[in-house]
């Protein structure tokens, strides 16, 4: 008889286990869960039919460190000063992690993070892999250089470029946050007192560039991938920012050819399909050790990716396929299947994460959050209400600080010194009639205006983004010339002495395997 996984058992009263589980750059647009017609991403789709699924999901940033600080303090990007790709992240900032540590979690970092700065813990007690982009200020915008500054050296060469091939960084990356995750679920199924746990496993996919593995590009017929839905835009007929990032992604410098265009998004696809594969492992992991019970699983993503909409590639915009995310959160125990419509946005994660974590401790938020609890929207207790979301701008690739208000059936987007977009979603899905300074929208337009600047004064904003970028901007040149200057980039640790046998002694090779077996079987004894 096999014995059944018992060991992580908890009582109803307890406080769940928290799996938080991110993709990099992927917009909700791009999955089945959310409508597309080609993707293949079963274990996504298998998560999305018993999860409470967001319709209308926002990040509050669209570029990777910022939106990631954002969701992980429960705070507008401005409010911690995430500026960009390359602000630090206080240690002073308390985060999800930490809060989850005060109320008796432990809390776990496996993957992508993207944290700037000497602490790259920021309230995780384990952080299992390094991460895989710098630490340090060398990616800083310089705004008095105008759009085509590319710290990053991001240009049009991923597309160019994209294809199917047999390794790549990120695929390396992303192999081994999979076995890590595994790995540490499994350890905390062996080990009780290690629960209740808060983990976040991060994957890089489908980040460009775009190249995926033969084997998940075959499942796409190439012929057949669909083109963009809205084709490019011609640059005399672009709004001033989506110009600036036409230059800013060297868009001038590179011919991009339909065949180019198909090829990404093949590749993209097929990225997305590796991506959940490796979520898959994770999920089955959580089911195959008896933990998927007691633990919520959250699905999130930082950004999407324009994907050659409007012409357009990458994010920094506030466009549907730049700014909208998947979000998903599952525990079939307490929470019924449904699609919710309501504006929600990362920066919601937190409170709901301490409501669920009421059970153990109620811990109250030492700063003021900006986010709400998604509880109510998950069990029905909120319905009608209109929610509003908040997303800002001022990475590389632009001039000027932006800030982008969704409300009801409208997005309306304002850039300092630039004139305002306001978009009406239901009747113009596709964002291509500007209704802004129209007389007939005046109204509409004066009081999201007036939300936007509620808390963000546009010109304080900028000139608080220019002086960061002098300082960070004098820091790297300073750590540049250096040779003795400290990288600031994790260096995980394994501590492999209680995993395999060191010794003999109370604890020997015996009771070591034992422990290792799961389920636990107690040892068998002498019959003489």
């Amino acid at each position: 008889m096999t014995p059944t996984p018992t060991a992580q058992t908890s009582p109803a009263s307890r406080a769940p286990n928290i799996l938080l589980v991110m993709a990099d750059q992927l917009a909700a647009q791009a999955l089945p869960a959310y409508g597309h017609r080609q993707v293949l991403a079963p274990h996504l789709d298998a998560l999305a039919r018993q999860a409470v699924v967001f319709d209308s999901a926002y990040c509050n940033f669209p570029i990777c460190a910022p939106s990631r600080f954002s969701m992980l303090s429960g705070r507008l990007p401005h409010a911690i000063e995430a500026y960009d790709n390359a602000s630090e992240f206080p240690a002073a900032t308390p985060t999800m992690a930490h809060y989850l540590r005060h109320a008796g979690y432990r809390t776990i970092l496996c993957g992508k993070m993207h944290f700037i700065g000497p602490d790259q813990l920021h309230g995780y007690e384990e952080r299992l892999t390094t991460d895989i982009y710098p630490a340090d200020f060398a990616w800083t915008p310089d705004w008095t250089k105008g759009p085509s500054h590319r710290p990053t050296g991001v240009s049009m060469r991923p597309v160019v470029e994209s294809g199917p091939c047999i390794r790549s960084m990120q695929i390396d990356y992303d192999d081994e946050v999979e076995y890590r995750a595994v790995q540490r679920l499994h350890d905390l199924a062996r080990a009780p007192e290690q629960q209740p746990f808060f983990m976040t496993v991060s994957f890089t996919h489908p980040h460009p560039p775009f190249v995926a593995p033969q084997r998940h590009w075959d499942l796409y017929p190439h012929e057949a991938i669909e083109p963009p839905r809205v084709g490019e835009i011609a640059y005399a007929d672009l709004d001033e920012h989506s110009r600036w990032l036409y230059v800013a992604h060297a868009q001038d410098q590179y011919t991009v050819t339909p065949e180019h265009v198909r090829n990404a998004r093949h590749a993209y696809f097929a990225m997305i399909s590796y991506v959940d594969e490796k979520i898959g492992s994770v999920l089955r992991t959580l089911k195959e050790t008896g933990l998927a019970d007691d633990t919520v699983v959250v699905f999130a993503v930082d950004h999407g990716e324009m994907l050659g909409e409007r012409g357009m590639w990458f994010k920094q915009c506030f466009f549907e396929w730049s700014a909208r995310v998947p979000l998903m959160v599952s525990m079939p125990r307490r929470f019924q299947p449904a699609r919710v419509a309501a504006h929600v946005s990362l920066v919601d994660l937190l409170p709901t994460f301490l409501d669920l974590a009421s059970k153990a401790r109620r811990v109250e938020p030492v700063d003021p959050l900006d986010g709400r609890s998604l509880l109510p929207l998950m069990t029905g207790e909120e319905q009608g209400t209109e929610r509003t979301v908040i997303s800002e701008y001022s990475s590389e690739g632009v001039c000027a600080a932006s800030r982008m208000v969704r409300h009801g059936r409208h997005k309306y987007i304002f850039t300092r010194g630039l004139p305002p977009l306001l978009f009406d979603l239901e009747a113009d899905p596709d964002e291509l009639d500007n209704l802004a300074s129209r007389p007939e929208w005046a109204q509409v337009e004066a009081a999201l205006h007036q939300r936007l600047v509620q808390d963000w004064e546009p010109e304080s904003v900028h000139q608080r983004i220019l002086a960061s970028q002098r300082r960070r901007l004098f820091l790297a040149e300073v750590a540049g010339s250096s040779s003795l200057y400290p990288n600031w980039a994790y260096q995980p640790f394994t501590d492999e002495s209680k995993r395999f046998i060191r010794g003999s002694g109370s604890a020997g090779p015996t009771s070591i395997k034992a422990r290792a077996r799961f389920p636990y079987v107690e040892p068998a004894k002498p019959d003489r």
